[in-house]
């Protein structure tokens, strides 16, 4: 396509910033590798992992992804040192009426009453900055794996005709308000240039929008699978509380 060309969803590519435009169709191809190791990945108890004194994370899956898809997420985040909790919210099908309603109550079942560090991939992201905004007390921080918070979501990932159709709603016009300021906590954003779904604009964020971003070597699904990219993000995770804590 050239400038001034006009894209599936309508959208003139010619004002479109290259950082904000979602990655190519061949890179959501390639993303499809992962889900062999995403599925042996997910095999074990889904229950909550890592010491039992550790401080509770609260890890929220991205779309069409759940509990199972998140495991090896949850397994680095045990090793460092967290008792990691699932959503427990089934399959993540997009945003719904009662999303932060039902995610209100679980957080409620993990907060101890120690604040919970959310830890949402993907879409799941979007949630947590959210829920982070209605229960600011009961929230540590929030940390965004590949999320796409920022800029124009009609533009910024590459599956926005799947989530659409499944969710039953314009990506844009979820059915609870969308804000991209900071929440009202502590927010780090890891993103990643090799992200396959989502652009790198809209995971890195604009400076109002989060406390920090840093980029990750990662493809989209390697934030929830990879060994070594979590090994990163449980570094990265802990340096950034470290700084806002003054650990």
């Amino acid at each position: 396509m050239e400038a001034g060309d006009i894209d599936p969803d309508g959208v003139h590519l010619d004002v479109v910033d290259p950082d904000d435009r979602a990655p190519s169709g061949w890179l959501r191809i390639a993303e499809v590798a992962w889900h062999l190791p995403r599925l042996v990945a997910g095999l074990g108890p889904l229950g909550p992992r890592g010491p039992e004194d550790g401080p509770p994370a609260l890890v929220l899956p991205g779309f069409l992804a759940d509990d199972r898809t998140t495991m090896e997420l949850r397994r680095g985040l045990a090793r460092g040192g967290w008792r990691t909790y699932p959503w427990e919210l089934g399959l993540n099908k997009g945003a719904r009426i009662d999303t932060l309603e039902k995610l209100g109550r679980r957080l409620d079942a993990v907060h101890d009453p120690r604040k919970v560090l959310l830890v949402g991939w993907s879409l799941g992201g979007l949630f947590a900055r959210e829920l982070a905004r209605t229960h600011p007390a009961k929230v540590r921080a929030v940390v965004t794996l590949g999320s796409p918070f920022s800029g124009d979501l009609r533009t910024n990932t590459n599956v926005r005709w799947l989530y659409e159709r499944v969710a039953g709603h314009a990506v844009d016009e979820p059915p609870f308000p969308r804000i991209t300021d900071k929440p009202p906590v502590p927010s780090l954003a890891l993103w990643s240039r090799r992200d396959g779904i989502v652009s790198v604009r809209s995971a890195r964020g604009l400076a109002h929008e989060s406390d920090k971003s840093v980029e990750i070597d990662s493809s989209h699904m390697g934030f929830a699978v990879s060994r070594p990219v979590l090994e990163r993000v449980v570094k990265e995770i802990r340096l950034f509380l470290d700084e806002v804590e003054g650990g």
